[in-house]
């Protein structure tokens, strides 16, 4: 399919996967890390180090929690499925902030489990990696296992471990990168998988500037038969959003979500460039058919059907208007 709207920096190169490498655990032990007093007594902890980027709390709600600023256990895990839960948020924190008393036994099976399938029966084939990284302040990325070639939604932290499970699921053809906030280890990525990075334009600094594809105008573009990527510019000037039809899921970075207290958000207090820009763009959404928001920051947002999902933006638009109208 021919592509029009990307300007082509790079060749591709395919993807050729790297030998097996040896999967360590990575649970340290507890000595030397700095206990916050707010943890409860018990074998999990968050150390100071923690960012607040909420993560483990909607990765493992039943274990975490934010007290004073950022996260801490506030129950210690009941049952084996909580505490499987908790290693996961344990391995995908940015800062490695979360720890054990001592190495859990089950850490190895545990990574062996990223990519996490979100829900094998409603949407089958989208994953989410794990493994958040610092320098996108702990945004979420995705992989999603397609006919056409894998898709790697933002960039995770890259580990040698996540590497070759994205490996065994096939790699990936495109790394495509919602905004410049959440490339992460994009350069290592595509050092791995030889994948194509696809970035907006408006979006592309000195550190990102060799992207292979770079987004032009204002879109739509399309990078299969059923993908679309939509601009929606206001958080910043190239931010973007991945349309998958078949499974009606917008991937929206940090464009659109749900806050930690269950309201949909633009989470206008890290604007860059226009709040009534980005509200502009959520209007947008109005005319696609998703039920599902799977973001870089925020929570997942599932809808009924299409006339909740349009009344939950047109609600949300409405509030906003009154003290920001839009352009």
């Amino acid at each position: 399919m021919a592509l029009r709207g990307f300007a082509l920096v790079h060749p591709y190169r395919p993807h050729c996967p790297r030998p097996s490498l040896a999967v360590r655990a990575t649970a340290a032990p507890a000595r030397h890390r700095d206990r916050r007093h707010q943890n409860v007594d018990g074998e999990f902890f968050v150390d100071r180090r923690c960012i607040d980027c909420d993560t483990c709390r909607w990765m493992a709600p039943e274990t975490f929690s934010r007290i004073d600023g950022q996260s801490a256990v506030v129950n210690q895990p009941s049952c084996q499925e909580e505490r499987l839960k908790a290693l996961q948020a344990l391995l995908s924190c940015p800062t490695s902030s979360i720890h054990t008393e001592k190495p859990p036994k089950e850490i190895v099976e545990v990574q062996k489990m990223f990519p996490l399938p979100i829900d094998e029966q409603r949407l089958p084939g989208v994953y989410h990696c794990g493994y958040h990284s610092e320098r996108s302040y702990g945004a979420a990325s995705y992989l999603i296992a397609h006919p056409e070639g894998n898709i790697l939604v933002d960039s995770p932290r890259y580990t040698p471990k996540l590497a070759q499970r994205i490996d065994m699921l096939g790699g990936a053809k495109y790394l495509f990168l919602t905004h410049k906030d959440d490339v992460g280890d994009h350069e290592k990525w595509f050092n791995h998988l030889r994948c194509k990075r696809i970035l907006h334009a408006g979006d592309v600094e000195p550190h990102t500037a060799d992207v292979e594809m770079q987004l032009q105008g204002e879109g739509p573009w399309s990078i299969s038969t059923d993908i679309e990527l939509i601009h929606t510019p206001g958080h910043t000037e190239g931010s973007v959003c991945l349309y998958y039809k078949p499974l009606k899921i917008l991937f929206t970075g940090d464009h659109f979500a749900k806050s930690e207290d269950s309201k949909l958000s633009i989470f206008e207090q890290y604007n860059k460039v226009s709040v009534s820009m980005q509200l502009s763009s959520v209007r947008k959404l109005l005319d696609l058919d998703f039920l599902w928001i799977l973001p870089g920051h925020g929570r997942r947002v599932e809808f009924k059907d299409s006339k909740e999902k349009n009344l939950a933006l047109e609600t949300f638009l409405a509030s906003k208007e009154h003290a920001l109208p839009l352009v």
